[in-house]
């Protein structure tokens, strides 16, 4: 006798690289300004309405109005035109929600050019050869994009499996398509792979408590910080180094509040497209290390972090100025470019999709603390990467992120695991265990 799995609904997104002509490169260019423009013009009117005036069949007809009134706005399509309302009245609602603040004006050089196109069926995707495929793009046409993964599209689709909609998005890098999947998949099964502890750090990205340590195999610089530009190759390194003196050369002769020139912007754009191309891979291997945790565990134990007070500055004020302010300096850069919080948020999906449990303990002692006899003693941590137990009774000593990643299973064992309740995290203990001193 068989029985059928239970159905779920996944809805998910897909990032891929278009291949453009300059031409479609400068459509698509005018139409991501006019929705920059048409989301500025909106919260100008709203701010300036009454509120009892404020409505949104008000601001559908000043969109519409505007469209008529402004030629270059008519180069947006009707429906990313209402693709900008909406968004702009989600963003309100999420302030009123206390999720987000107030939306705010859009400046040119410091807002991700964007276009949504929010019906699926306007996109008639094909494919067209083993790397790439075909999309339509509103007032552009056909559109090559590079074809990584297998869509929904053709015999495929149908009501359950389909793409609902897409976003054009640029980068340093250049345009890409983000489409919009909704995809129905049997439930996995609980997963029945063995429990683990992962400790994130600086001199080894993810520390695990059986030992399979997952390293990028770039080592950090003397000192224990890792290196600022460690994704890029020593062509890319040289090439960078030369293209930031030359933008401080140009630097010096702009003067305060004129308009920045053509040539020191083209070498900011040239910059941006190697920090680009370093963050792309860094989201590739941490996409890549995440799922075989995801696969191989049923259960992942991460330590509550609260990262924004981790990588603030030592600076200080005049009156109490900070010590060791370039240190830390380099250790926030550090901390930042190994992105803890993407990493987490990565495991918490994918351990949900492979059947897995995410588990968040309490992060404090769990680095000071001997994961051999459980005892903390001054001293233990001797510089960021060794751990030695200063316990005459045990004297246990090997790499600090290993040592951190045990505590953080045995807590998970002990029974302190974090819940969310009433928006706050509470630690919750099994009746008659005691926090863990000694193992």
């Amino acid at each position: 006798m068989t029985t059928e799995r239970v159905q779920e609904e996944l809805r998910f997104g897909h990032r891929a690289r278009l291949a453009l002509t300059p031409a479609q490169v400068r459509l698509m260019d005018v139409q991501a300004h006019a929705a920059r423009t048409m989301w500025n013009c909106l919260h100008d009117w709203w701010t300036m309405l009454p509120k009892d005036k404020r409505s949104l069949a008000a601001a559908d007809a000043a969109i519409r109005q505007a469209r008529k009134d402004i030629d270059w706005l008519g180069a947006l399509p009707a429906q990313a035109a209402q693709a900008v309302l909406k968004t702009y009245f989600q963003a309100w609602k999420n302030c009123w929600d206390g999720r987000a603040d107030e939306p705010n004006f859009k400046v040119r050089f410091r807002t991700v050019m964007s276009v949504d196109i929010p019906q699926g069926r306007d996109l008639n995707i094909s494919r067209v050869h083993r790397r790439w495929g075909m999309v339509n793009i509103p007032k552009i046409g056909r559109v090559r994009f590079r074809w990584t993964k297998d869509l929904p599209v053709g015999k495929r689709a149908d009501t359950e499996n389909r793409i609902t909609g897409a976003r054009l998005v640029k980068d340093a890098l250049g345009w890409h398509i983000a489409f919009r999947i909704q995809a129905s998949e049997p439930k996995p099964e609980p997963h029945q792979g063995p429990g683990v502890g992962v400790d994130a750090g600086v001199n080894l990205p993810l520390a695990l408590s059986d030992g399979n340590h997952q390293d990028h195999g770039r080592p950090p610089r003397s000192g224990g910080t890792a290196d600022r530009d460690k994704w890029l190759n020593p062509q890319e390194k040289a090439k960078l180094l030369r293209l930031e003196r030359r933008a401080a050369q140009r630097q010096v002769h702009h003067k305060r509040g004129e308009r920045t020139s053509r040539r020191l912007r083209h070498t900011y754009d040239q910059i941006k497209q190697l920090r680009a191309r370093a963050t792309r891979r860094a989201v590739d291997w941490q996409h890549k290390t995440t799922t075989g945790i995801a696969k191989q565990y049923g259960t992942v134990v991460v330590e509550q972090l609260n990262i924004t007070n981790m990588v603030k500055s030592a600076k200080g004020t005049v009156e109490e100025p900070g010590r060791n302010v370039a240190q830390k300096s380099g250790l926030n850069r550090s901390i930042s470019q190994e992105a803890w919080g993407r990493t987490v948020t990565m495991l918490t999906y994918k351990t949900v999709r492979y059947g897995g449990t995410l588990v968040k303990v309490p992060a404090p002692g769990t680095s000071l603390r001997c994961s051999a006899c459980g005892f903390t003693t001054p001293g233990s941590r001797e510089d960021q990467a060794t751990f030695v137990c200063k316990n005459p009774d045990c004297g246990w000593s090997g790499n600090a992120d290993w040592n951190a990643a045990r505590n953080v299973l045995h807590l998970y064992r002990m029974g302190h695991a974090l819940v969310p309740a009433a928006g706050r995290a509470v630690v919750r203990r099994p009746r008659g265990v005691k926090p863990a001193t000694a193992r």
